[in-house]
């Protein structure tokens, strides 16, 4: 008899087994079922920044040189506006078949400004307009604005979407107000 510990046996080595661990990126599921409306992704999602305009801002419709609605459309009521054909999602509905679902929207974004002497920086609500990836775009005074770039808009300024004859000049109550005194 053998005293102390048995003998080992020398058993052959195990390979060893990596576990695959779980991945904790973001893969955009949850967002895109809470971003939905009636099972329909939306394109929007507001930044951080968003706050309720300041000024009353409003659109005012044109088909050619006239007036193609009696009201303008009032923007200063949401923080957002989303312009585009799915009657759904939208809160603007342009029906011109170039016009995408959801086209673009006016976004009031709260940025910072400097006062009138360049020294003290103000919180000011600006409204801005980005085009959502549309096929035929989204023109700011003729020129086509880049898709998924908020571009900051200024009191008449013309927004047009895809091939429609349809012009929007967006104004704010006072110019409004004064344009028809003056």
């Amino acid at each position: 008899e053998v005293w102390g510990k048995p003998e080992e046996e020398e058993k052959p080595e195990q390979p060893t087994v990596v576990l695959a661990q779980p991945t904790m990126e973001l893969s955009g599921k949850l967002a895109a079922e809470t971003n939905t409306v009636a099972g329909r992704v939306l394109k929007h999602q507001p930044p951080r920044d968003t706050a309720m305009p300041d000024k009353k801002w409003r659109l005012y419709v044109f088909k050619g040189d006239n007036l193609a609605e009696d009201e303008p459309i009032y923007l200063h009521r949401t923080d957002h506006c989303v312009m585009g054909r799915d009657k759904d999602i939208v809160d603007l509905l342009c029906a011109h078949p170039s016009i995408s679902k959801q086209h673009a929207v006016i976004q009031y974004r709260r940025t910072s400004k400097l006062d009138e002497n360049g020294l003290v920086e103000q919180a000011v609500v600006r409204p801005y307009i980005m085009d959502l990836g549309s096929v035929n775009g989204t023109f700011l005074n003729d020129e086509r604005i880049d898709p998924e770039r908020y571009y900051e808009l200024l009191p008449m300024d013309v927004i047009k979407l895809g091939q429609s004859t349809r012009t929007y000049v967006l104004l704010h109550a006072e110019l409004a107000d004064h344009q028809r005194r003056g």
